[in-house]
């Protein structure tokens, strides 16, 4: 590919699809966001064309690659998405179909192997060999970038943090709340922006969203700091879990979640009485492209040169 040519990333959300085009410097030349059409299949290949083409022509310029990241993953035995809350998108033949639409190949990855990607190339883990990405927020995931290459895995399940167990659980965390894979106590439940708000109303009775015992607490409220703490702690083992498996370089948080204040300094606290080494010096940094991390992920998913 000629190191001119644009590269177009698409972050496929639930609620918005996100554009970007960006030259091999890394520099943004084009940006476009629509809605998502939620459960109409048709629609989402014809909202990401029409946001192709937008970005395309702001840029000025044609056949430029494309990379998308969306929640969940390409099948490797069916070449069906599978794994995708967007769930409308599900045992669809997603890549081949925006790849005739748009008359040209994509590339296609889960939306948590992009943020690794993005934040491995030139974001909190560049120049590190294996970066860990994980995202907090109304979902909770991961994704592992290796030499700024996104690591799929045999099964397309490489980084399926929020669906394994919450680790070293407490009396008080078994079974767990039930999960929409049909499971209980998946981390997600216990670690998005809803499974904190569960957490708080098992706790106090009151129903209160992610953002607002964020809010509480900030102010002092009791029973706001008490759920934060119990969310570092389960969210400490959580990552120790993974770092006795992969041990990468550097962790970098994504996600709503993740801006919390002081979340990330008291992590490593957190993390280290859980990891089975003499010491944990492995850094933990919030992702330097924010929102944009994903959209931009999905554009280097052809290449950086």
């Amino acid at each position: 590919m000629a190191s001119e040519r644009l590269r177009i990333g698409i972050d496929l959300g639930g609620t918005k699809i996100a554009g970007i085009a960006l030259d091999a410097e890394g520099a943004t030349r084009a940006e476009v966001r629509v809605p998502t059409p939620r459960g109409d299949y048709a629609g989402t290949l014809d909202a990401i064309a029409g946001l192709v083409a937008a970005l395309e022509r702001q840029a000025g310029t044609r056949e430029a690659s494309v990379g998308v990241g969306m929640p969940g993953a390409v099948s490797r035995a069916t070449g069906l998405i599978k794994n995708a809350n967007s769930v409308w998108l599900n045992g669809r033949p997603f890549a081949e179909d925006l790849a005739a639409r748009l008359g040209r190949p994509v590339r296609v990855e889960n939306d948590a192997n992009c943020l690794a990607v993005s934040e491995a190339v030139d974001g909190a883990g560049a120049g590190a060999a294996v970066v860990w990405a994980i995202i907090l927020g109304t979902g909770v995931g991961s994704g592992i970038a290796l030499r700024r290459q996104a690591l799929t895995g045999l099964n397309a399940i490489a980084g399926e943090w929020g669906h394994n167990p919450l680790p070293s659980p407490c009396d008080d965390e078994r079974p767990g709340p039930a999960c929409y894979c049909g499971r209980h106590g998946c981390i997600e439940t216990w670690l998005s922006g809803p499974g904190l708000a569960a957490d708080f109303l098992r706790c106090t009775g009151e129903a209160a969203s992610g953002e607002a015992i964020v809010a509480l607490s900030r102010a002092g409220d009791a029973a706001a700091t008490a759920a934060m703490a119990r969310h570092r702690d389960r969210l400490g083992r959580g990552i120790a879990h993974v770092v006795n498996i992969l041990d990468p370089d550097v962790i970098v948080l994504g996600g709503g979640l993740s801006r919390v204040e002081g979340l990330v300094a008291a992590l490593p606290e957190a993390i280290a009485p859980h990891v089975f080494s003499d010491a944990f010096d492995t850094p933990v940094r919030a992702s330097r492209h924010g929102d944009a991390s994903g959209v931009r992920g999905a554009a280097w998913l052809w290449g950086t040169t």
